[in-house]
Formats: C-alpha cells, sequence, structure tokens
C-alpha cells in the first residue's frame, strides 16, 4: 500500500489530473494511532544537577516542574560522553562512544554507522534537523542522506558568512581562513579583496548596531555559538513555533539549540535573579588533574554558575512557549515530546565547563523528560538509563520496526521485558585518543545500582601510578565527597573487573 509520504512525492511528479484519480482511493488518512510524530529538543550543556526539578536548590525550571506534572521524569539519566561531539553521536545512533568512535572534538562517526542513526531508523516519516552547534552540525551533514530536511544552522543566526557554507559545504574550514584573508580588512585597512571586503564591513557595521539595539535585552551580550555568530533562542523557538503545523506527517524533528552553553548570556528578565541571594555550593577542592581548562578561582566559578542558573531560566522560559504552542495547535493529541541534553556542566573541582576528565555528575547526568501522547500524570523513573536507550524506545513507542546495532534498551515503563535491576551504564572521555586505537587515555564511567566507579588511566598528572580509581555511593553521598574506593575494596575490584573487561572487549578489534 502506498503511503502517505510516497504519494506526495510521486504527486509532485505528475500533473494533479492523472495522479489524483488513481492514487487518491489508496491513500491512508492522516497518520493516527502508533504513527505519531516524534520532537526531541535538545538544550547544549543542561545539567540535571542544576535543574530544580531534580533538586537544586536555586528555582531554576519553573515551566519544567509546571509541565511534569504530564510527564516520565528521569531522574538518574546519562550521557554518553562529556561534551558535544560523543553525547549527540550516542543520543543519535544509540551507540556508546567506543563503537561509534566519535569521541574527538567534531569527529563523525565511524563510516558503518553513517546510516545507522535516529533518521535512518525513522526513513518513513519526514526527518528535519536543526541546530546552532557546529560540532552537531558536523554529525547532522554525515548523516545528511537520511534528512529531508535539514535547516542550516547559521539560517537562525542575526548575522553570518553565509557564502562559505553555503559553496563550500565539504570545506568549511578551510574556506573559512580563505575568506578572512580576503574579506577582513588588516590593521592597514585593505583585505585581498578590496571591493568585497568594503561590503562585508557595510554588514558588519549594521551587525553592530542591531547588537547595540539589544543592550537593554540582553545585559552580558547577545548569545553567541562563536565569534560573529550571534543568535536569538526566541528566533529558533519562534521559527519551529511556525513551522510545526505544516509538516508532513508523521514528522520526525530534532531541534538542538545551544543554550544554556557558555557565554551564559540571559535575557533581561532573569538578568540578576540569583545575585545576593546566599546560597553557596558545597566546597570540593581543586583537582590535580585540569589539563585543558583554565585554573578557575572558587569567586569565580560561583559568580559563572550563577549566570548559568540565570541563562537556565530564560531556555525554561522558551520550552514552555513552545510546549504551548504545540498544545494550542493540538500537535501534542499524536506527537511524543522529549526533551535532553548532550551532557551536562561543571562548576566545581576548579573545573569551569565540560571539556574536562573529570566525569563527576554534574558533567554527565543530563535531563530526560518524555511527553507521552495523551498523558495527564507525572511518572518518576529513578533507575539509571541512558542516552542510549532513547533511539530504541521511541521506536518501540511509535511500532516502528527495531534496530539491530544499538546498545541501549526500552526505556521503563514501556518495556515488556523484565529488567535488570542492575544494569551497567557506561559513559566515556577519551578525546586525545585515536580514532582507531586501543584506549590509552582515557577517563571511564561504570553505575551499577547506586555505586559509581570512576577510572582515570593513561595521564601524566597520574605519575607512575598511570591510574586512578574512585567509587561513589550516589545514594548516600550524591555530591561524590567520600571516595569509598580504599573502604570497600571488594565492591570496587568487581566493577573495576567489570569495566576493565569491557575496554578489552572494545580495544580488541584495534589491537
Amino acid at each position: 500500500m502506498i503511503t502517505r509520504r510516497d504519494f506526495l512525492k510521486l504527486a509532485g511528479m505528475l500533473p494533479l489530473s492523472i495522479a489524483a484519480p488513481k492514487l487518491v482511493s489508496s491513500l491512508p488518512p492522516l497518520q493516527t494511532g502508533k504513527q505519531q510524530n516524534v520532537i526531541i529538543i535538545v538544550f547544549d550543556a543542561l545539567s540535571a544537577y542544576n535543574i530544580s526539578l531534580y533538586g537544586y536548590e536555586r528555582e531554576t525550571t519553573p515551566n519544567l516542574a509546571r509541565l511534569a506534572d504530564r510527564a516520565i521524569v528521569y531522574h538518574k539519566h546519562y550521557a554518553g560522553g562529556n561534551f558535544t561531539t560523543p553525547g549527540t553521536a550516542s543520543l543519535l545512533t544509540g551507540t556508546l562512544p567506543w563503537t561509534h568512535r566519535a569521541f574527538s572534538v567534531n569527529e563523525e562517526v565511524d563510516d558503518a554507522y553513517v546510516d545507522k542513526n535516529v533518521f535512518s531508523a525513522f526513513h518513513n516519516y519526514h526527518r528535519l534537523a536543526y541546530t546552532h552547534n557546529p560540532l552537531v552540525s558536523t554529525l547532522l551533514r554525515h548523516f545528511g542522506g537520511d534528512i529531508d530536511d535539514h535547516i542550516r544552522r547559521n539560517t537562525l543566526f542575526l548575522k553570518h558568512d553565509f557564502i562559505i557554507p553555503t559553496i563550500f559545504k565539504k570545506d568549511e574550514d578551510v574556506a573559512f581562513i580563505g575568506w578572512l584573508r580576503a574579506m577582513r580588512s588588516k590593521e592597514d585597512g585593505y583585505a585581498y579583496s578590496l571591493f568585497l571586503s568594503r561590503l562585508v564591513e557595510q554588514y558588519d557595521r549594521q551587525l553592530e548596531a542591531k547588537l547595540k539595539s539589544l543592550k537593554q535585552i540582553y545585559p552580558r551580550g547577545v548569545p553567541k555559538q562563536s565569534a560573529g555568530n550571534y543568535f536569538l533562542l526566541e528566533t529558533a523557538i519562534d521559527w519551529f513555533n511556525e513551522k510545526a503545523s505544516s509538516l508532513p506527517q508523521p514528522f520526525l524533528s530534532y531541534l538542538h539549540f545551544f543554550p544554556p552553553h557558555d557565554p551564559y548570556r540571559t535575557h533581561h528578565d532573569f538578568h540578576g535573579q540569583y545575585k545576593n541571594d546566599g546560597w553557596n555550593p558545597v566546597p570540593k577542592e581543586k583537582d590535580v588533574l585540569l589539563f585543558g581548562t583554565k585554573n578557575y578561582f572558587r569567586k569565580h566559578i560561583i559568580k559563572e554558575r550563577r549566570h548559568y542558573d540565570e541563562f537556565i531560566l530564560y531556555v525554561d522560559r522558551e520550552f514552555g512557549k513552545l510546549f504551548d504552542n504545540l498544545e494550542r495547535l493540538r500537535l501534542l493529541d499524536n506527537t511524543w515530546v522529549i526533551l535532553t541534553s548532550d551532557h551536562g556542566e561543571m562548576f566545581e573541582r576548579g573545573v569551569l565547563g565540560h571539556r574536562t576528565p573529570l566525569l563527576y555528575e554534574p558533567v554527565i547526568r543530563i535531563p530526560l523528560m518524555i511527553f507521552e501522547p495523551g498523558r495527564k500524570t507525572r511518572l518518576d523513573i529513578h533507575t539509571s538509563t541512558s542516552a542510549v536507550d532513547l533511539l530504541p524506545t521511541l521506536l518501540h513507542v511509535t511500532d516502528q520496526q527495531p534496530v539491530n546495532w544499538t546498545e541501549g534498551r526500552v526505556l521503563p515503563p514501556f518495556s515488556n521485558a523484565t529488567r535488570k535491576p542492575s544494569r551497567n551504564i557506561y559513559v566515556l572521555e577519551a578525546r586525545n585518543n585515536s580514532k582507531y586505537a586501543p584506549f590509552t587515555e582515557a577517563t571511564t564511567v561504570l553505575v551499577k545500582g547506586n555505586y559509581k566507579l570512576m577510572y582515570f588511566f593513561g595521564y601524566e598528572e597520574l605519575g607512575s601510578e598511570g591510574e586512578r580509581i574512585e567509587l561513589y555511593d550516589l545514594g548516600k553521598d550524591p555530591e561524590e565527597l567520600n571516595d569509598l574506593s580504599l573502604i570497600k575494596r571488594e565492591t570496587t575490584a568487581e566493577l573495576l573487573n567489570e569495566l576493565k573487561g569491557k575496554l578489552a572487549e572494545v580495544n580488541e578489534p584495534y589491537q
């Protein structure tokens, strides 16, 4: 039987007078029941640790709290990695970084997974994708053959050098260098291209005027992804709110927004919300593994944490607007809405950000809320889950064919299988390792029940021993203050053997 999507494609190639009489009788109605839409919304660097819905002392997410009454809320959900590339690749492929091999900055997945992703799995859907983040854009371009509507990230910026991504889609890095040399004026006021560079200067002056006009709305500066790439989150939210009603159904939309990633530039409605609120986080000593990041003072970290929390308020409001609009359009009657992140953010132990070998909870525990069509009551899930679980779960709840490559499991409460209470959850940081080689410098995490084992190895800072092991009971010690590795030696040895066994397994093909 011809699908609605196939009909629309065929109808576009034939005169309506020819296509309609022969095909309209076999055209199925708009999809209902199990053929439901899916919207995956990712807010970059959003840590569950800083979300009031999960117990954070500052009320950072009033809209999430409001909407949680009709959601499934996962309290121990983990990213695949600690920054965008591995975290997003795990979410999109349903595999862990040591499988998809995208664990370095701006890396693509292994060629075997180019057609093994959430977009290819929903091949009967209209698939749309957008991101502000260039690292995610690299992955989306890699999966481009399975995306029907890939909105280029710069289209929703306030300003962008549009020629490079439009003409040099596969060589943006090299083209960008050439663009700077040809178009950007030097100290003497001249560039290689005397005419076009003047047009660029005029364009830049217009941008500066626009940014100046927005100064009162964004007191810390207009949000930006990188130098020159300024954006407003509400622009992207409003864009999708307008587009959602016209998308062919069923559709899968993947929306990966940059906030609350740094720089933490919130809207004036939330600027200074937590200034002098009297709250101070638990003090934690600086770690020896601080390479790859500045050695920040506690006072500066506390200030940046406040800015981050105020940025989350902005994210929370914009998500509430998007959700309310979907309800107004009645799309929630037939759409699964997923809210999650690719990784978290750290403001402790001398670390500010997320590109760190220190995989403590703030940087790897992320939010997951699933809004099921028709759900009117809240359900809290406190068992450990992983980002790789999202793909098999979405296939299951929308009655799609399962795939055989994912390392995830169907999430509770949707799985019919008996769930093992001691399931292993893995996280990996290995950005300095070669893509196709055994891991020689990495941090690996194994979460099992309430226990969390961290295994550091290969770092020069660890000295002659070359490794470090930490064990925490997250149920009793959620702040990870008390390392139990020398106290609970038997538990440590058991979990470490499991983790090393897994490392030996994933390293074996590259020995």
